[in-house]
């Protein structure tokens, strides 16, 4: 991600593939499924009574405002909250029967947002009530959202709850019960992660970082306090400014891994920004013919690999290349050269493997809904014998459109490759107003397209929901901020080669003009705690 960023736009000449009802079926009366002891009755709202409410189900509150309407996201019919006057109703069902231990409750919803409260429990189970809020979906996408509770005497409640504004709605369909792959007292995901790769220039020309109560503080610190669990870092092979080379991630990495930070290493292969619209070869590789360009990739990588390795902060992950939809190192390893591109990503990840075996490779593309254009680069990739551990998305919802299209991209992917996936960059503005001469990219016109108030709490509920939707996802490991320390600060501009240039993202950071901590770094922290 990058102030000046460009959508690839006909770079891929590839299409999204609209698949909104990507998902498990579900069928009327259906029982749960082998192992849990208990059957969700009628988990379609495919079965009404007279009344037209959902047989198996009952409701308390505002009756009226709970009803079975068709379109499902696979059969017919859905569960509907909806009132043209303020509301409040829970429409929820006693399962009996359940054996002991941990059960996952799946659930497909949709959303519009803007309820006092909306969200999806599980309570009297015996252990610990659980509870996940709803997304802000809008009308398309359906997203599913998973919790997990422990069971002990034989019966647990599931309510779907909203309590909404008039003309709040909320959908509900295909739910199941089954036994948990991980404990009901484990975090939603393993990483809650923060891209600080600006924090050193921030530091250096003066900014100050506070937490909640407005104490100065290490930012670092403060967000480890926050739960946030992993670091990741930019490498450029030769900025003007000598911040995110190798000495300068060295640097960072000695810092986040004496705070008990798992480290992810994120090489752009230029000497500035590197993204879907431009990827530029450092200046030192640019003539080289192809053979001495894939080995100066290959040295560079494995330098910095290396040299972490040996001071003793090994990289946990390493992205060979940043958001490469496009490719990289252009025009050798353009999006059009697949046979190119292919070999300097061997060349990139041989090199990690070599120099830090425990080290695992990510491969990273922008556009986290785009599935058409993910499977099609995926699937060149994985066709040329790129080796690779992990797939690594970005997704603005601003950008890159609703949470449901990034959940099926990521369902999609994880199964169709058998490689864990993870969300690498996302962020949301919590004011609207500027703090110094930059012009902010998040405006007024993304706030609209987010869906989103630009405030401390609909920052926090973009978050919030991000990592639900991908929490959902079976096997993914985790949700990366970007830049939460950068704010305003003179000097430390986005451009390495102009000290007058400023900073765009300021109003995306998770510390406010005053360098206070904002709501949205608990939140994010939350995911693996």
């Amino acid at each position: 991600m990058h102030t000046r960023k460009i959508a690839l736009g006909a770079l891929l000449l590839v299409a999204a593939v609209v698949v909104p009802d990507l998902g498990r079926a579900a069928t009327a009366g259906g029982a749960g499924p082998a192992g849990t002891g208990a059957a969700v009755a009628n988990p379609g709202f495919e079965a009404t009574a007279a009344d037209g409410s959902p047989t198996g189900w009952s409701a308390r509150g505002q009756r009226s405002a709970s009803f079975v309407e068709p379109g499902g996201r696979t059969g017919a019919s859905r569960l509907t909250h909806w009132a043209d006057q303020p509301y409040r109703v829970e429409t929820y069902q006693r399962l009996t029967g359940a054996h002991r231990g941990d059960h996952t409750l799946r659930v497909a919803v949709r959303a519009s947002g803007g309820q006092r409260d909306a969200y999806v429990s599980l309570t009297g189970c015996g252990g610990p009530d659980r509870r996940v809020e709803l997304p802000r979906t809008g009308g398309e996408w359906w997203v599913e959202l998973a919790l997990t509770a422990r069971v002990s005497t034989g019966h647990c409640t599931v309510g779907l709850v909203s309590d909404g504004n008039a003309g709040d709605w909320a959908h509900f369909d295909d739910l199941t019960l089954t036994p948990a792959t991980r404990p009901a007292d484990a975090p939603a995901l393993r990483i809650a992660g923060a891209d600080v790769s600006h924090l050193t220039k921030n530091e250096h020309y003066g900014a100050v970082y506070r937490d909640r109560a407005g104490r100065p503080g290490d930012a670092l610190r403060i967000l480890r306090d926050n739960g946030v669990n992993y670091a990741r870092v930019k490498v450029w092979v030769d900025p003007a400014d000598g911040f995110s080379d190798k000495a300068d991630v060295l640097a960072k990495a000695r810092r986040a891994k004496a705070l008990g930070m798992g480290l992810l290493v994120d090489f752009h292969y230029s000497d500035t920004w590197a993204d879907p619209g431009k990827q530029f070869k450092p200046a030192a590789w640019a003539e080289l013919p192809f053979e001495q360009l894939r080995q100066a990739l290959y040295d560079h990588t494995y330098d910095v690999v290396s040299s972490l390795r040996r001071q003793g902060t090994p990289a946990d992950m390493v992205q060979v290349g940043n958001e490469i939809n496009g490719g990289m190192l252009w025009p050798d390893g353009r999006w059009d050269n697949w046979d190119g591109l292919a070999a300097l990503l061997t060349a990139a990840s041989t090199a990690v493997t070599d120099a830090s075996p425990r080290s695992r490779v990510a491969l990273h593309l922008a556009e986290g809904g785009n599935n058409g254009g993910h499977r099609w680069w995926f699937d060149n990739a994985v066709s040329r014998g790129v080796p690779f551990d992990l797939i690594a998305v970005s997704h603005y919802t601003y950008w890159h459109g609703p949470l449901g299209a990034l959940q099926a991209n990521l369902l999609d992917l994880t199964s169709r490759y058998g490689k864990p996936v993870m969300m690498v960059e996302t962020g949301y503005g919590f004011t609207l107003d500027e703090n110094d001469h930059e012009a902010n990219i998040f405006d007024a016109a993304l706030q609209s397209a987010g869906g989103y108030p630009a405030t401390p709490e609909g920052q926090a509920d973009a978050i919030r929901d991000m990592v639900s939707t991908v929490a959902a996802v079976p096997g993914a490991l985790g949700v990366f901020y970007w830049e939460p320390t950068w704010t305003a600060v003179d000097g430390a501009g986005w451009d390495p080669a102009d000290p007058s240039s400023g900073d765009g993202w300021e109003n995306q950071a998770l510390f406010d003009y005053s360098g206070r901590a904002l709501p949205g770094l608990r939140v994010l922290g939350g995911a693996a705690r």
